[in-house]
């Protein structure tokens, strides 16, 4: 019998068609080019050009199912749940079937503790979904005071093949939530805890509970194993601080059975995401924010969605929610610092990301992102800098940590320091002596100064066997073997590697050097020919350019390098 994931059981378990009646209802000439123009917004996931094209069509009297159900998903998708139910309430009077109205109606019905209706409603064969309704139905017989029938209907999921995780934690809070913190703990040490443990809300759930029964002792071990030592995440070490004072930290995950309706979406959405389509996902992280607008990780959640749809606009809108006392506020001005360099705002992103070395000047990650940023921008200097306020704030580097230094590394050499590119590359592999980048990017730079050459060529054959299918390494390896006068040898792996980088300059122009190294001279024009085409650095068109006019003997010739032949010769 095959087995699924967690997340493609979800996907199947909430799975469902939309049927809309009226769809082919005629409209006016100007009725079906709003219609139409609606359709394009929604399909480029433009939902504000959406919203505003389906309310158009609303307010000149043109309300069909199919204009209904688009208005309830862009509205949705913006986060205006109230709009999106009063819409939703419109559809299913014209006998509209729609999951997304569905979320907007539960979602407004929770919201206003309607528990009574809400079951009512989904008794009656309004569905979402089996694992939604089933969850959010326990959770409503909570709210309606009927504790009995709300363990019956989690433990009645926790039976399920493959929901068995689902029902466990949402017993496992609805529990805490009453105060019954032994129950809870048995559920989440029991046999789902390692599922649960891989979910972040499921470790500080956990933690709490552990709290709430006076083992702060057990919570500190526990949060130690799900997110490692401190330094890495604001949230985490403030609940450490409280833990290791001896303070009882409150259960606040899920403090109602609102909260608990809440979590049965944010639940599924991380499940869902990157299996169900992300406009769908979004809806969902949406629904959270509407029942509980404290709930910060739906807020990244639904942003990080909408940057993953091209939406930067709307993501750094939905970053800008999350307020300045929340733990997560430097990952979100993180993001939407992302947001404004899609958007070209170089200096924009880098004054939110400075500021942030301000007011998080102890967060690594903080001064790890500008110095990314900088990279990106050719600001080496600048990168330098910020990579090392990051280094600076790391007591003892370990693994983790390898990629500041091979971070700063690369920001050393491109500014022509390479005593401290050469250190910062060596101390990555130090941290992580496997990891086909820096290998690679180490022994290419030892190719391309000449140096340490038979080194290098270990390095890279070491970073091809990690990564045999990549191109730049490949590449690598082949010049490796070019600079130490292997020039037969090197001809079948730079063509492998042209092969997987057809349009990359460097790897072309590398071909073209090869060719000629053996004698393929024709061929080798025509590479470098092929090269300029594709946006080499100037310096490089340069070289290219001349190659063309006089061949590259006599470019090395001019640059005072030894002749081919007297590498060949073993004279390199």
């Amino acid at each position: 019998m095959r087995a699924f994931s967690l997340r493609t059981v979800l996907a199947l378990a909430l799975a469902a068609g939309v049927a809309l009646p009226g769809q082919g209802e005629e409209m006016t000439q100007g009725a079906a080019g709003a219609f139409l123009a609606a359709r394009v917004a929604a399909s480029e996931n433009d939902f504000r050009a959406a919203a505003g094209w389906y309310d158009r069509l609303m307010e000149a009297g043109n309300s069909a199912p199919a204009t209904l159900e688009g208005a309830v998903i862009a509205h949705l998708s913006l986060g205006d749940v109230a709009r999106a139910a009063e819409l939703s309430r419109r559809l299913v009077q014209l006998g509209g079937r729609s999951q997304t109205a569905y979320i907007a109606l539960l979602a407004e019905q929770a919201g206003r503790k309607d528990f009574a209706g809400l079951i009512t409603d989904t008794k009656a064969g309004r569905s979402i979904g089996r694992l939604l309704d089933d969850l959010v139905m326990a959770w409503a017989a909570l709210g309606d005071g009927r504790m009995s029938d709300a363990i019956a209907g989690f433990d009645a999921m926790a039976t399920s093949p493959g929901l068995e995780a689902f029902g466990l934690y949402h017993k496992a809070l609805a529990l805490a939530s009453v105060g019954d913190f032994e129950g809870a703990d048995e559920i989440l040490s029991g046999r789902a805890a390692g599922q649960i443990a891989l979910m972040r809300r499921g470790a500080i759930a956990h933690a709490q509970v552990l709290s709430q029964l006076e083992r702060n002792a057990d919570a500190l071990a526990l949060l130690g194993k799900a997110f490692g030592a401190m330094g890495a995440d604001p949230q985490i070490d403030a609940l450490r601080a409280r833990l290791t004072a001896g303070e009882p930290v409150p259960f606040d995950i899920v403090a109602t059975p609102v909260d608990g309706i809440a979590e049965v979406f944010y639940t599924l959405a991380t499940a869902l995401r990157g299996e169900a389509e992300d406009g769908y996902t979004l809806i969902y992280a949406r629904a959270v924010a509407y029942l509980r607008p404290d709930h910060a990780e739906a807020r990244l959640l639904a942003a990080g969605l909408l940057e993953a749809m091209g939406q930067h606009g709307l993501a750094g809108e939905t970053y800008a929610t999350i307020a300045p006392e929340d733990p997560a506020y430097h990952v979100a001005e993180m993001g939407r610092a992302e947001t404004l360099m899609a958007d070209g705002k170089v200096d924009a992103a880098l004054e939110v990301l400075t500021a942030l070395t301000r007011s998080h000047a102890g967060v690594i990650e903080v001064y790890s992102a500008l110095g990314d940023t900088l990279r990106r921008e050719n600001r080496f200097a600048e990168a330098i800098s910020a990579y090392t306020a990051a280094i600076d704030l790391i007591p003892a580097p370990d693994q983790r940590q390898w990629t500041l230094f091979y971070s700063r590394g690369i920001c050393n050499e491109r500014a022509g320091n390479w005593p401290e590119a050469e250190a910062d590359f060596r101390k990555a592999l130090e941290l992580n002596p496997d990891h086909p980048q820096v290998l690679n990017y180490l022994g290419y730079s030892f190719v391309d100064r000449g140096e340490n050459l038979d080194e290098a060529l270990a390095m890279i054959e070491r970073a091809v066997a990690a990564q045999p299918d990549a191109g730049y390494i490949i590449d690598s390896l082949a010049w490796a073997k070019f600079r130490l006068g292997k020039y037969a040898e090197a001809v079948e792996p730079m063509e492998r590697a042209s092969l997987l980088e057809p349009v990359d300059p460097v790897v072309t122009d590398h071909l073209g050097d090869v060719y000629w190294a053996v004698g393929r001279k024709l061929e080798a024009r025509c590479q470098w020919h092929r090269a300029l085409p594709f946006d080499p650095e100037e310096k490089d068109a340069k070289r290219i350019r001349r190659k063309l006019e006089v061949g590259l003997d006599a470019v090395l010739a001019e640059e005072g390098a030894k002749p081919l032949t007297d590498v060949a010769n073993g004279g390199n």
